[in-house]
């Protein structure tokens, strides 16, 4: 059987050739950031992971190149090469917390710009789980750790940074490798107080948080000493203990409008139960702040945006989990970090009036 002929190319024909691919360019390397920038490759990797004491201008010319050329560190390799993981540890409370989510936003942003991955786990205020999540944290070989406040005694922190650098919050503790961020909580309760005895409130109940938490008894502490000021020996009926969540403030709130005592100002030890108090006050038919202003702790994002907006003490949350992680940077850097107190200041929103005489 004959094959038909093809007929023979025209001059007019079009003829497909194979598409010719450009030469890729390899992946940029440490080596092509070192050359760009006239230093060593081990200058560059100093730089990546914070450890380079060089000029100002040399780290600029470094980012560029970096930049220019879109070189990103091989976390593989860079953790192969100096025995790290480029990992931290972080043990928080309570993952979905919206006072947590802020510390660990914080963190995990400035983390990032180290070229740190975070490992978030909870502790759910339990001494045990959190023992137990510290130990999971160390067998992922991790570099360092952030505890956020928590149960673990000071004598676990301390042997935990015998082999790993740790950053605490909440607390006043000082080791080797170990660096503790605390907040002036008593400051914070005294400027409530303060702002309330201003606009002519005299009778002031307290929703504290539970007193194994250091935050809380540093808290009603600080409310104590400056109601001291003004009124010595003021109705102990009027403080009530909660447990930092809005349920707890919801029943604090019930028991105090129950037991019958006379206030005209509410200050709860954080926002979360300042809003559950908000709640029980609305359910008994009083308003904020035309029968009883309200005062809260923490300044969460959420609470310029309730009704009314809340007047609370702000601490920085978010600032608590940079300065938190710059300060592990330093320690993994074998730097000392800086003494912090993170101040505490009074954001005066309409949950809070002058009272009725």
């Amino acid at each position: 059987m004959n094959k038909k002929a093809h007929p023979p190319a025209t001059a007019g024909a079009i003829r497909k050739e194979r598409p010719v691919h450009p030469v890729q360019r390899g992946r940029p390397t440490l080596g092509m950031v070192a050359e760009r920038a006239g230093v060593s490759p081990s200058t560059v990797s100093r730089i990546l992971n914070g450890t380079a004491k060089v000029s100002a201008e040399k780290r600029a010319l470094v980012e560029s190149m970096i930049n220019e050329l879109g070189f990103k560190p091989d976390p593989v390799a860079r953790s192969l090469a100096g025995g790290r993981t480029m990992s931290v540890g972080v043990l928080t409370q309570y993952i979905d917390s919206p006072y947590y989510g802020e510390a660990l936003r914080g963190i995990e942003d400035e983390l990032h710009q180290a070229h740190y991955a975070p490992l978030f786990v909870s502790g759910h205020w339990n001494e045990a789980e959190e023992a137990s999540r510290l130990a999971l944290l160390q067998e992922r070989k991790v570099d360092g750790l952030i505890v956020l406040t928590g149960r673990l005694s000071d004598a676990a922190l301390l042997q935990v940074a015998q082999t790993l650098p740790v950053v605490v919050t909440g607390r006043r503790l000082s080791a080797e490798r170990l660096f503790s961020l605390d907040y002036d909580n008593e400051e914070g309760a005294r400027l409530a107080v303060q702002h309330l005895h201003a606009m002519g409130h005299r009778q002031i109940a307290f929703i504290s948080g539970p007193l194994d938490h250091p935050d809380a008894a540093h808290r009603l502490e600080g409310f104590r000493r400056e109601m001291d000021k003004y009124a010595p020996g003021f109705d102990a009926q009027l403080v009530v203990m909660g447990d930092f969540q809005e349920s707890g403030g919801f029943r604090a709130m019930s028991t105090l409008l129950q037991s019958g005592g006379l206030f005209s100002a509410v200050i709860a030890a954080n926002d979360q139960m300042a809003y559950g108090a908000r709640l029980a006050l609305h359910r008994a038919g009083l308003r904020v702040p035309d029968d009883v202003s309200l005062v809260g702790f923490d300044d969460l994002p959420h609470s310029a945006f309730t009704l009314p907006p809340l007047t609370s003490v702000r601490q920085s949350v978010y600032e608590v989990g940079q300065t938190a992680a710059r300060a592990l940077l330093d320690l993994m850097a074998k730097r000392t970090p800086p003494s912090k107190v993170i101040a505490a200041e009074l954001v005066v929103r309409e949950s809070t009036r002058m009272v009725r005489r």
